[in-house]
This record gives C-alpha cells, structure tokens and sequence, in this order.
C-alpha cells in the first residue's frame, strides 16, 4: 500500500524539477565533511516532490557555518570575570525628564526637517506569533481591548501618516517614511495577507516594504542537526539581531536607492512606540551618532530588564541576573533617590545609512546565544516524530544589542525618555497584570486622557481608571488639541476625527 501511495505521489509531481544525482551527491558531501551527513538519512524513501523541497531547503544552509556554531555552542569559552560596569557618560546620554524644553524643540525641529527632506525610515521587528497572547496570528495584528478595536500594525500605521504630514506642512512637498517590515517564516504570508485585507492602513503599497529574517537550523545537545521530518530540517528564527543580515538583499538596497540617510528601528509589541520619533532623530542627529537607543528609567532595583551601560569600557547591554545585588541597589551619587543603573533597554534605535552600510564587515562575527528548549524532532533510527517532554536540544539567536561593543563611545548614544509615555511592551496573555493587553490598553487610554486634559479638556468618568483613545490620526504626541479647551469628555472614549 506504502508503495503504491509513493508512486501515486511521485506521478503527480513529475512536473517537480528533482536535483540531479550529481548536485545531491556534492551536497551530502558537504554535509558530511562536517559530521551532520545524517540528515540524508531517510533521501532514498522521499517521493520526488519531497526531495525536491528538502534539497532546497539543505541548499540554503551554511554547513560548514553550522558545524562552526554548533562547536562554539558546545564549547563555550570559560565565563569571563566579572564585568566592569559604569553608566554611560553623561556626554553620550540626555533625558526626556530633565532636558530643557529649548533642547526638546530644538530636537524635534531638526527630526521633522530630516522627516521632511525624505531622509528618514523605519524598520519594523515583527517575526514574533501571538502564540502568548492566545492568538495563532503574527503579534502585530493583535487587537489589545481598545475603544476602536485597532491592531498594533494600524496604530503604527497611523503614526507614520501622522508624522508625514506633520513634516509636509513644513515644505508643502509630499513626504514618505518608507516602512520596512521584518518578518519570520511562519509570520510572513499571514503579515502581509493583513496589510492587503487593510489597504496598508491608508499608507501607499509602494513605500511597505516586507522581508524576512533569516533561520538556523536547531541543533541536539550534543550538536547535531535535528530534523523536523524525514525530508525536512527543524529551524527557528535566529533571533531579533538576525536584522542586521536580513537588511542585506533588499532592503539596504532600496534605502541607498531613496537616499535614506537616518532609520528608526523597533519592537512590534509595544503599544505607545513613538514611530519614527522627530525628537529622537533629532537628538540622534545632532549627536552625529551612528546608534543611538532609548531607554527607560528602571522602576526599581528588582526588576528583571536589561540595562544599557559600560561594560569594561564599551556600549552594552547586561541582564539584570549578571549583576549583584550591590550593584544593582546602588544610586545615583549626583541624585540618590534615583538608582545609578537606570537605563532599561526597551529594543528601539537609531541608526544611520552609513552605518548600514557597514553591515557585511561584521555580521559574520557576530555572537550566538544559546537557547535550550523543546523541540520535536524526527528519530534517525525509527523515522518516528517524537515530542520531547524535556528541553532535547538548542536554538541559537542573535540578538539586536550584539553589535553595541563594537561601536565606538563618540558614535553611540542613548536617549531616557518617559515609561508612561513610550513604553508599554505586550508580552503576556490577558489576565497576567502585567505587559498583557489590559496593561497596553490602560496605558494607551491614560495617555491619551493626559493629552486632553493638558488641552484643556474637562474629563469625566464613573469609574476613576477610564481614559479616552486619542487616534495617531488626530495627534501624534498630544499636539493640535486646543481645540478641546473648556470641553467635557466622559470617559472611557474614542477621538478619531477633530
């Protein structure tokens, strides 16, 4: 019966080009020159469709790349000492909470006129599932509870128009921010489906540009290849930092074609991201930086974020677990009701074109991090897909902040900005109390609640936590609404249209 299936499966994909017996036997070659051979174990039982896709799929795998991480994975270098750890110097920091105000227009003044000239992009980090969230679709078309019923991609969407037009009341000249949209494989098809089904959230098709993050092959603790099937290899995203080669084919490309010379990156998952942020650019800017990165106040000495500091003399990131407890306690000499170690690393940069451009200088050299994980796989011996119960093998990821010791102190700066303003990261499933949909949804609305009443605007509400979703359409940052002065707004409510 086995049989009879296969050759039935074999006659109806005959018009599938099946690789020559010689490139198969150049490929495996590789593979076991290596010692990852094994993944050719099942090649003769595959119908002709089957090899067709698994050869294309081994094809774009590095093996001798793998074999090079998976040794590295294997055998770490011992732990280093201690780090050396000091805040950023005040040079390469300011703060949305002390500045003065003339530095802040002074900021937001030249971001818009680089946001005008068309000089300005932004790349999007969105390859994560709502997996989480309780949703089988990407993250960013999640939907957290507000009045409207927007979707993280549309409120994002809207931001862009916003500051676009913004930025052409300046010159009276048209002004695009293209939009680069980074994917994952799964996130791919179904991201742009929703673009699609949505007219781009009323941004033009020709200025999103999607692309995709690449993948690594998961290995087995003891390094080998694991296999997802008999004719298919597992793999899983190789992390947020995998962006820097993933900007290479396309999107580098058509930044240098629009004379893009400035980029704002960041997460999907955060409700109150200021996209392509004027006072940003312009701090950046006028820093002549070639990273910079925001940062929050870290609400206590507990908390289990990242820190954006010197470590041993360079730009870096440290977990919360790689310092003691001393360290992480101590305050701020200058203020001691702040801690000394605030900068809470919340994934959102700037970075230039120059910059960009040096991408294939370093890549490859890049670290890759461990992650150990349960991964179903293919047994080798009785071809059986097998679910493991405990953590089988291990993904490697880059991440993002890879690349921050290797810039100089003078290129890189870091810019403190306001939690409750710009920061409300969607993590958890509803119900969790904290970064779930209820936390992003009470946040936005307090934001906007601020806004009106800032304006001038009477709000009122039976329940004392209620606040008002001011659309990105009407207001970028809580600017234009004078026109609420004297007015009554009964919470919880939605402004759409002025």
């Amino acid at each position: 019966m086995a049989s009879t299936v296969k050759a039935t499966l074999d006659k109806l994909s005959s018009h599938v080009d099946e690789p020559s017996q010689g490139a198969v036997d150049a490929l495996r070659k590789r593979f076991e020159a290596v010692g990852q051979g094994h993944v050719f174990t099942f090649w003769d039982e595959l119908s002709k469709s089957e090899k067709a896709e698994f050869f294309k799929q081994l094809e774009g795998i590095d093996p001798e790349r793998v074999a090079k991480l998976s040794e590295e994975a294997l055998n770490p270098p011992p732990p280093p000492e201690a780090p050396v750890v000091e805040p950023l110097p005040e040079s390469a920091t300011a703060s949305i909470l002390d500045s003065p105000e003339s530095s802040l227009k002074e900021w937001y003044e030249l971001g818009l006129d680089l946001i005008a000239k068309n000089e300005v992009a932004v790349v999007l980090m969105a390859g994560g599932q709502g997996t989480r969230l309780g949703s089988s679709a990407p993250k960013g078309c999640f939907d957290v509870g507000l009045p409207s019923k927007k979707s993280l991609f549309q409120l994002q969407a809207e931001r862009i128009l916003k500051v676009q037009e913004l930025a052409s009341k300046r010159t009276g000249s048209p002004v695009v921010v293209p939009w680069y949209v980074m994917t994952s494989g799964p996130t791919r098809g179904p991201t742009q489906k929703f673009f699609t089904e949505n007219n781009f959230f009323g941004l033009s098709s020709s200025n999103v540009l999607f692309f995709e993050q690449g993948v690594l092959p998961c290995l087995s603790n003891t390094g080998k290849i694991l296999l997802e099937s008999k004719h298919r290899v597992a793999v899983a995203p190789d992390g947020n930092g995998g962006i820097y080669r993933a900007l290479l084919p396309e999107v580098l490309p058509d930044i240098r074609k629009r004379g893009i010379k400035h980029i704002h990156a960041y997460c999907v998952d955060n409700s109150l991201v200021k996209v392509a942020d004027p006072i940003f650019l312009g701090f950046s800017a006028s820093k002549n930086v070639d990273l910079a990165t925001k940062v929050v106040r870290k609400r206590n000495a507990t908390e289990s974020v990242g820190l954006i500091l010197l470590k041993n003399g360079k730009p870096d990131v440290v977990e919360y677990s790689e310092i003691d407890a001393e360290t992480a306690e101590a305050t701020d000499p200058k203020n001691p009701e702040i801690l000394k170690f605030r900068a809470a690393n919340i994934v959102n940069h700037y970075y230039t074109t120059r910059f960009f451009d040096s991408i294939p200088e370093w890549v490859d050299a890049l670290p890759h991090h461990i992650a150990k994980k349960k991964i179903p796989f293919c047994d080798i011996d009785s071809g059986e897909q097998t679910k493991p119960e405990k953590p089988n093998g291990i993904k490697l990821e880059q991440f993002v902040f890879d690349i921050f010791p290797r810039i100089p102190l003078d290129k890189f700066a870091s810019l403190e900005v306001k939690r409750e303003d710009e920061f409300s990261p969607l993590k958890n499933a509803r119900g969790t109390g904290e970064d779930d949909p209820d936390t992003s949804k009470r946040d936005v609305m307090a934001q906007g609640r601020r806004w009106v009443e800032a304006a001038g605007a009477i709000f009122t509400s039976e329940q004392p936590e209620e606040g008002i979703e001011v659309s990105p359409l009407v207001s970028y940052a809580g600017e234009g609404l004078e026109y609420l002065q004297g007015r009554e707004i009964r919470g919880p409510a939605l402004l759409e249209k002025e």
